[in-house]
């Protein structure tokens, strides 16, 4: 199943996130084949993140929310709400 994952960073947490941005991408890597796309959105001067996107393939909403709970971002308490749901590919068609 796809799922749309969308985590929120708390504000001024730029440090946090730099801080812990190898321990999540080493995170990410273990997940290559599942993930469909990823990373940070961005603040309105288009350079601050502010947050990730990530579309990522998992059997179920309990797979889901192991590789959410176990993001080093999230371990470190860098979000200030992580928002999932289910998401379905229509373009561009394979």
């Amino acid at each position: 199943m796809l799922y749309h994952v969308h985590c929120f960073d708390k504000p001024d947490h730029t440090a946090m996130r730099a801080a812990n941005r190898e321990a999540h991408l080493a995170h990410l890597a273990k997940f290559t084949d599942a993930i469909l796309v990823a990373g940070p959105t961005l603040a309105a001067d288009g350079q601050t993140p502010s947050g990730s996107v990530i579309i990522i393939d998992l059997p179920d909403q309990a797979a889901v929310d192991a590789f959410c709970a176990n993001d080093p971002y999230a371990k470190a308490g860098l979000f200030q709400r992580v928002e999932v749901t289910l998401w379905r590919k229509t373009l561009p068609k394979d």
